[in-house]
């Protein structure tokens, strides 16, 4: 039972690191375009975050739980080894300020230590093929739908410029903002949390505390909570990346980016996807970006190698980490 309450301890603890990790996937677009102040971003994305659990169904927690590895291999120290794998790769990308997915760092993670302890026949690899898609396709949607977004309001404006006051207009324009930037954190807390209640119904289910993989409410809630919690401490050093490198970003360009990226989170999420809220919003922000400015250069590509390059690594480095750490801990 020790072993059980550490597991959960741990795994609150990566969902407190997620939201902090992650925190940027949410604010940076408000924040960069200054419709918000940084405090006033974390606690708008904080709430939506906890309120997400009232918008989605669990699916996505039911594949973290049981589509990705054989839960017959899966033991307490599997799932201990897989959240530390994770953890240690949050960590070092937010060290060196590169937005890279916590969801694919604990999907890596948990194949890590599978791998270690059982071999290939651990991986149940028909459920892998659709979060190793959604690697290139979140962030390839992403961009589209910011696209779209940013050509359609674009258009918006042209309309209602000679109509409107310029100052009505930029009223408007940072409302909306609120509205959209609340959106996506929304969808960030709906897939991303997830993720975490899964680990600890997995977790649960092995040491037959409970038959099923429907995560109790008491996990649902805490889970919600520790990311929620961990939006407020915001990864400060991805705000920057996020929010300033890869483009100037203005009004328009930030809540089609926004908007951009909830659809997509809310679309994966409505299928069990766990994708990426980072791989999402980088993708958003480039399409938008590049439209508001009308030039494609208006946007940093040289930072996107070193953010692809983490995004290629993050499933490989987690599970390197997760397979040593279960190594460790069983010899």
């Amino acid at each position: 039972m020790g072993l059980v309450v550490l597991l959960v301890v741990t795994a609150l603890v990566f969902d407190f690191i997620n939201g902090w990790h992650d925190s940027a996937n949410s604010i940076a677009t408000v924040v960069g375009t200054k419709t918000l102040t940084p405090f006033q971003a974390v606690f708008l994305a904080a709430f939506g975050n906890f309120i997400a659990i009232a918008f989605f169904e669990l699916h996505v927690s039911k594949t973290i739980a049981k589509g990705l590895v054989d839960p017959a291999v899966v033991d307490l120290w599997v799932v201990f080894a897989a959240l530390v794998g994770a953890i240690g790769w949050d960590i070092i990308t937010w060290y060196y300020g590169i937005p890279s997915s916590s969801s694919h760092a604990l999907m890596g993670g948990l194949a890590g230590a599978a791998l270690m302890k059982a071999g290939v026949a651990a991986i149940l690899i028909g459920g892998w093929i659709r979060p190793v898609l959604f690697i290139f396709l979140a962030p390839l949607i992403g961009m589209i739908l910011g696209m779209a977004v940013m050509s359609g309001l674009s258009w918006l404006i042209y309309f209602l410029e000679p109509r409107l006051h310029q100052s009505a207009l930029h009223v408007a324009g940072r409302r909306l903002q609120i509205l959209t930037s609340l959106a996506y954190s929304v969808g960030h807390g709906g897939n991303d949390a997830q993720k975490t209640m899964g680990i600890i119904t997995l977790a649960l289910v092995t040491a037959n505390l409970q038959a099923g993989y429907d995560p109790p409410m008491w996990v649902i809630l805490s889970c919600q909570t520790a990311i929620a919690l961990g939006t407020l401490g915001g990864g400060w050093r991805i705000v920057k990346t996020m929010g300033t490198k890869l483009c100037d970003l203005k009004v328009p360009a930030g809540i089609s980016a926004e908007l951009g990226g909830a659809v997509t989170l809310y679309g994966a999420s409505m299928f069990g996807i766990p994708v990426s809220t980072t791989h999402t919003i980088t993708g958003a922000i480039l399409g938008s970006g590049s439209v508001w400015h009308r030039r494609l250069s208006a946007v940093s590509w040289d930072i996107v190698p070193r953010i692809v390059g983490a995004w290629i690594l993050t499933i490989p480095a987690s599970a390197a980490i997760a397979a040593a750490v279960y190594a460790v801990t069983r010899f």
